[in-house]
């Protein structure tokens, strides 16, 4: 539903019957004029259920937009506590006056299975130094990946909290305006019906 485009539907409905109670209707048929004024309240009636329609549809997707982002959030608590853990690991070894094997790193068959193959070649396995050096690398690289994970998520979790309140926004902003239109709608109704009502009395009278 294109809000735009609905309210002008609405907007249309009011102004004919806005007209129904205008001077320039005053001299027609009261039977007419109110089975006109139904006809145009009913539209209005079907107008209203469309936005209500669409509104339980916003909702629905605010809904499940605010389910994503908190699955986004849940993944990046569980980011957040693995970079907390490496960096006290990498504290540690700050800590220590130790060599680089004090290094925590990926078991030698967990890099031998996830590092690049130029990273883990036949000769890189032979030699002993070329291989810390690489699994250095790969650890690096690895904690860059993770971090870079972190931002990209939290960065997700930013434009779905946009997103969403953008929705709720719109969603609550058609719904008052269909509910101003409603009133408006009924005084104008009960107009109607009071200039129609009393002439089709007195129709009525002038019959019998």
């Amino acid at each position: 539903m294109h809000d735009a485009s609905f309210l002008s539907d609405a907007e249309d409905v009011l102004q004919k019957l806005r007209e129904l109670v205008s001077a320039d209707y005053s001299q027609q048929d009261t039977t007419s004029m109110h089975v006109r004024a139904s006809v145009l309240v009913g539209r209005l009636k079907s107008l209203n259920r469309v936005a209500n329609s669409a509104t339980r549809v916003y909702k629905d997707e605010t809904a499940a937009a605010r389910q994503e982002m908190d699955q986004s959030h849940l993944e990046l608590q569980n980011l957040l506590y693995e970079k907390r853990h490496l960096e006290r690991e990498i504290e540690k070894c700050r800590q220590f006056a130790s060599i680089y094997q004090d290094v925590p790193l990926y078991a030698l068959d967990e890099f031998e299975a996830l590092a690049p193959v130029e990273a883990r070649t036949q000769d890189v396995l032979a030699d002993e130094h070329q291989l810390m050096l690489n699994r250095l690398s790969f650890e690096l690289a690895e904690r860059q990946r993770m971090d870079q994970k972190k931002k990209q998520l939290m960065q997700e979790k930013e434009d779905l909290l946009k997103e969403s309140k953008s929705k709720v926004t719109t969603m609550d902003s058609v719904k008052s305006q269909i509910d101003t239109l409603m009133k408006t709608a009924s005084d104008i109704q009960k107009k109607v019906d009071e200039l129609v009502l009393p002439s089709m009395a007195t129709l009525e009278i002038t019959n019998q």
